[in-house]
């Protein structure tokens, strides 16, 4: 059964629409900052993709042929980094979209590193562990010429996480005849890991949350939020959230079951000793078992329509969107994108104009890209950071940035996210300049 939860739109895919929404975005920079059209042109598209075809005997004998795609987007400031999804609705233009993100997002944050993405189209749901394993060695086999600590690191993303990274990295080292663990970031510890990786992406989603309601003058204990998926980022944004005294009201997931997403809610709030053993390890929640334990099971959309103070996006692109983010709640104040591109510019648009304070995945979600640059500097320095120090560093990096980038914000009358992808595309194409690229 398809895993979607999105829709299909008349004038094409929403993988499209997020390539072009990033196009847009970008083009807003290059023409704020005076761009040589040449200069432009090197910065929108991407340097060098590989389409990729690749076949693996499944259990019962037979052979299947997978498509994938390995993207880099730009590297003139360093090693290209960034997320290998798992998806039945991958394509070019969404991999594209996402290995674009992550240029301006390390850009956004001064760190050494491009931006890159790679993506396999299939359902990781309907293949057993070792056809998994065999699909991400194929992978790596089809896309190995682009691999390479220093050349393009992948870490987990979208139905890909710890375990995938691992046997990507084995079948990485064995093919060069080496070790060489900065070949992927989010690996276990045993394999030259990172400690924090697991709760990067959310608590980061939560540090800058902090910050911004500190700038309001609110706390988290006094603010409740909705969050869309259940997988790691959202499980651990919701654990920290809770730590600081907030509520998280409801929770959406996919039902893969049924083939539609369900959301839930409980008196008191959502508590995630209580979904976290009923979920599986992609972050759908068995509806039985959660109205059993007192849970209302509800559409999946009711997330967007509950009185909270935060909506929090941390499943897919194109979640709002002009056609539904008139169903949210009044009450919203601020909207946390924990998934790249989850925010549509038509519904930013008009959630800016009802006075909701947007913070973009290109700040909020980095804790990821943060983490894996972490996971390369213990590797280059054969030492492991302790995970306070790991979160800590991370607290302090994304306190930095948020508050560097409202800081241009504020002085050029722009949103967090056009001020962050300023800051990015100067750093970016100052460099292709010094290089001499243009």
């Amino acid at each position: 059964m398809t895993f979607s939860w999105v829709r299909r739109r008349p004038g094409g895919t929403v993988a499209t629409s997020a390539l072009h929404q990033a196009q847009a975005q970008f083009d807003g920079a290059a023409r704020a900052l005076g761009l040589s059209e040449a200069e432009a042109e090197v910065l929108r598209a991407p340097r060098r993709e590989l389409h990729l075809r690749f076949s693996v005997r499944l259990d019962d004998g037979a052979m299947r042929v997978l498509s994938g795609f390995s993207i880099l987007h730009n590297d003139v400031l360093g090693p290209a980094k960034g997320g290998l999804r798992f998806h039945p609705q991958e394509s070019a233009d969404r991999v594209r979209a996402l290995a674009m993100g992550r240029t301006w997002q390390a850009a956004a944050l001064d760190l050494p590193l491009g931006g890159c993405a790679g993506g396999v189209i299939c359902d990781p749901h309907g293949f057993s562990e070792r056809e998994l394993a065999a699909i991400c060695r194929a992978w790596v086999r089809a896309a190995q010429a682009s691999l390479g600590a220093r050349r393009l690191v992948l870490g987990p993303e979208l139905m890909a996480g710890e375990r995938e990274l691992q046997w990507a990295l084995d079948e990485h080292e064995r093919l060069v005849g080496r070790h060489e663990p900065g070949a992927f970031s989010g690996k276990g510890l045993g394999l030259g890991g990172s400690r924090g990786h697991a709760e990067a992406t959310g608590y980061g989603l939560v540090y800058v949350l902090r910050e911004a309601l500190r700038d309001a003058g609110l706390s988290p204990g006094a603010v409740r939020a909705s969050v869309q998926g259940f997988g790691s980022v959202a499980r651990h944004a919701i654990a920290l959230f809770a730590q600081l005294g907030g509520t998280v009201s409801c929770v959406a997931s996919w039902d893969q079951a049924a083939g539609c997403a369900r959301a839930y809610t409980k008196p008191g709030g959502v508590q995630l000793a209580e979904l976290a053993p009923i979920a599986d390890r992609y972050g759908g929640i068995d509806p039985a078992a959660a109205a059993a334990r007192g849970y209302a099971v509800l559409p999946g959309e009711a997330w967007l329509e509950q009185e909270v103070e935060v909506l929090v996006p941390a499943a897919l692109e194109g979640q709002l969107r002009a056609d539904n983010v008139g169903r949210v709640h009044p009450a919203v104040r601020f909207l946390l994108e924990g998934a790249s591109g989850a925010l549509e510019t038509d519904a930013a648009t008009q959630l800016a104009a009802r006075g909701v304070r947007e913070l973009p995945e290109l700040i909020a979600g980095a804790g990821a890209m943060l983490c894996g640059y972490f996971e390369q500097v213990q590797g280059e320095i054969n030492h492991a950071w302790e995970l306070d120090e790991v979160l800590g560093r991370l607290d302090l990096k994304l306190t930095e940035a948020y508050q560097n980038i409202g800081a241009l914000a504020e002085r050029r009358g722009l949103g967090l996210r056009e001020a962050a992808l300023l800051l990015a595309t100067e750093r970016v194409a100052a460099a292709c300049r010094s290089r001499r690229w243009v």
